[in-house]
């Protein structure tokens, strides 16, 4: 190794990240502010500076280097990490203005479906240069972005986009138009998101040289002449500025109808919750909802979008609508009012009995994906040992509860676990055809507590057992604020989101809470799409243990900085061997 990769090595390792991101942090959150209050003038100069930034540099390249490494697919320069060295080299090398090689094509499997998603994955300095451009326009456009858009924005999640529709009807049943844009990232108009974004020319023409780059499928190059390529670190972004205006077009709209109540009343009445490109306009006029639908489908194909008619539904919240059951299924969950007596009905706040309930529920399609995925698992498992099998499903299990744990899943949850046990029961039965009912049970199952039918394994004098759907415990969501925002400098507020977000894992959450919302190592507080990792105090090969006092919540970068200097026996992240894994997401999201 040479005296300038030493250095360099030395220099990222010790490299100090609360300065680096606080320095960054400061210049966005005035972006965030001058953008709120109009003045372009203000943000097109902070953007140049952050663009030239040593430290925004040194942020874009670890986001996409050293954060995210739980997805290590190349594109067409088939690099997949890069080593501390080269990290610093890719630093001083980001400049606008380069010209973009074309993205790798990569298949992926759509979850739940036979069909496949295209992604286009940039190279790794295409993706570090777009990392620092989103750095640059995410707080710009998070000052301008509608209050009721959630999909791929900080701070926001499927569970606000769930709690915006059940403010919508909990008190009076509506009309629902369910619809999806047809290949929304493929379709999208060059042109017109050009004219739309109206950034300053040397970043408009980085971000077409990037739309028009093409793409590399089976060694032959593709021109791309419509859409942004999912898959690119700045493509969501890119996605939801093509579909900004959307609710504030529907509003005018509406505010304009005639009838009694001021324009701002008629306004409120209608809801337009979008997260990517799926979303649902509620309304209690049929005929405004029908109206509606013509104005997007001419909104839309400004930008060279269009409706699905297989994914675009017309139903009523509570009633049948022309032959179209009550209710409707949106990001997994199922939204529906039934019709109930006095003593289960909902009130209104004021007291008044509504003669219906709202209950949103895990959709059928949700229920039986996630019945199949255990399924297969514990089919293709057979020779497996059972604690090799209870590691795997334990994360899916514990994963989908806690997607689900914020609404009506008490008695989902029972029923589905009641299927997992009948079919861990054939699997155990078929690695012992010939062994009765009872030596399986006293093999497989045992008594933990107060539970006598406990799927474990027995290890180092202890029990890991199958974790139990019904053990979740439902805990109302608390949808975030309107128009706030991570670049708001309220640090208060968005920890405690994060403590409580139904999808963090119960042992996060609890250090979260322990540390009120802070890294240890660094002093910073935690922020949205921050990479979190829990770490040993005292190191387990040092004689550290494995219980809660002698956990810490770090940072990923933090924990890779203390374990190359706390004795632990090998480093975490930086490995020199590299493997391809595959890329399960949903639509859009970045493969770093």
């Amino acid at each position: 190794m040479s005296k300038t990769s030493v250095k360099t090595t030395v220099e990222w390792n010790t490299m100090n990240w609360k300065q680096l991101e606080r320095r960054v942090y400061k210049i966005q959150k005035r972006i965030y502010q001058a953008s709120a209050r109009g003045d372009v003038k203000v943000v097109r100069g902070l953007q140049k500076v952050l663009m030239k930034s040593w430290s925004a540099k040194a942020l874009a390249t670890r986001r996409v280097t050293q954060d995210n490494q739980g997805k290590k697919t190349a594109g067409i320069d088939g690099v997949k990490a890069l080593s501390p060295s080269e990290r610093m080299e890719l630093v001083e090398e980001l400049n606008l203005g380069s010209k973009p090689k074309p993205t790798r094509r990569v298949w992926i499997d759509k979850p739940g479906k036979d069909e496949k998603r295209p992604l286009g994955i940039p190279t790794m300095y295409d993706r570090a240069l777009q990392a620092l451009v989103k750095l640059a326009l995410e707080p710009e456009w998070e000052a301008k972005f509608e209050p009721n858009s959630y999909g791929f924005r900080p701070g926001r999640s499927c569970h606000d986009a769930i709690g915006a529709i059940f403010s919508s009807i909990r008190f009076k049943p509506k009309f629902v138009l369910d619809a999806d844009i047809a290949k929304c990232f493929d379709k999208i108009n060059h042109q017109a998101l050009l004219k739309k974004l109206n950034t300053y020319p040397k970043l408009r023409r980085q971000i077409k040289a990037w739309l028009k780059a093409g793409v590399v499928d089976s060694k032959v190059l593709f021109p791309t002449e419509d859409g942004t390529p999912q898959g690119g670190v700045i493509s969501p972004l890119l996605a939801n500025i093509a579909l900004h205006g959307m609710e504030e077009i529907l509003k005018e709209y509406a505010s304009k109808l005639p009838g009694k109540g001021s324009k701002v009343s008629k306004a409120q009445a209608i809801s337009i919750i979008r997260y990517a490109d799926d979303f649902v306009i509620l309304h209690e006029n049929l005929t405004v909802i029908e109206q509606c639908r013509e104005i997007l489908v001419k909104w839309l194909s400004e930008m060279g979008l269009e409706l699905k008619p297989s994914k675009t539904r017309l139903a009523h919240t509570l009633y049948e609508n022309q032959s179209e059951k009550p209710g409707f299924d949106f990001l997994g969950f199922n939204v529906r009012q039934h019709l109930v007596g006095k003593y289960n009905s909902g009130i209104t706040s004021h007291g008044k009995i509504l003669g219906f309930k709202t209950i949103i529920t895990p959709s059928m399609k949700s229920v039986k994906n996630h019945y199949e995925k255990i399924s297969s698992i514990i089919k293709r498992d057979l020779p497996s040992p059972q604690l090799a099998l209870i590691s795997r499903l334990n994360p899916i299990i514990r994963g989908w509860c806690n997607y689900y744990s914020s609404v009506v899943s008490k008695k989902v949850f029972s029923k589905i676990f009641s299927q997992v046990y009948q079919r861990l029961y054939r699997w155990a039965k078929r690695r012992h055809p010939n062994k009765s009912v009872k030596w399986i049970a006293k093999k497989y199952w045992h008594t933990i507590g107060n539970y006598n039918w406990e799927f474990a394994a027995k290890t180092d004098d202890k029990f890991i057992k199958l974790y139990r759907h019904p053990e979740t415990p439902i805990v109302r969501h608390v949808k975030v604020k309107g128009n706030a925002s991570p670049f708001d400098g309220d640090w208060v507020y968005w920890s405690s989101r994060m403590t409580n977000h139904p999808e963090a894992d119960k042992r996060v959450a609890t250090l979260l809470k322990r540390q009120k919302g802070k890294c240890p190592e660094c002093g910073l507080y935690f922020r949205e799409g921050d990479v979190m990792e829990v770490d040993h105090i005292l190191p387990i090969s040092k004689g550290g243990k494995d219980e809660h006092k002698n956990l810490q919540l770090l940072h990923r970068h933090c924990h890779d900085k203390k374990t190359a200097t706390d004795g632990s026996l090998v480093g975490i992240h930086d490995k020199n061997h590299i493997t391809e894994e595959p890329y399960e997401a949903k639509v859009s999201r970045t493969v770093l």
